[in-house]
């Protein structure tokens, strides 16, 4: 006789109800790394915020 995996609904349920929080997160991200990676030493050098903030 096989066991009874509650796993499955457990994910559908928890899917359906916090899809958009990882959508958002995932979205966020990927703008965050894009505008990160296009940083240069010259923009770091010139930034207020980074000048402030350098250790």
């Amino acid at each position: 006789m096989r066991k009874f995996d509650p796993w499955p609904i457990f994910f559908r349920w928890e899917w359906s109800r916090n899809w958009p929080f990882l959508v958002g997160f995932v979205v966020t991200g990927t703008i965050i790394t894009k505008m990160s990676l296009g940083f240069t030493e010259d923009d770091a050098k010139n930034s207020q915020f980074a000048q402030r903030h350098k250790n």
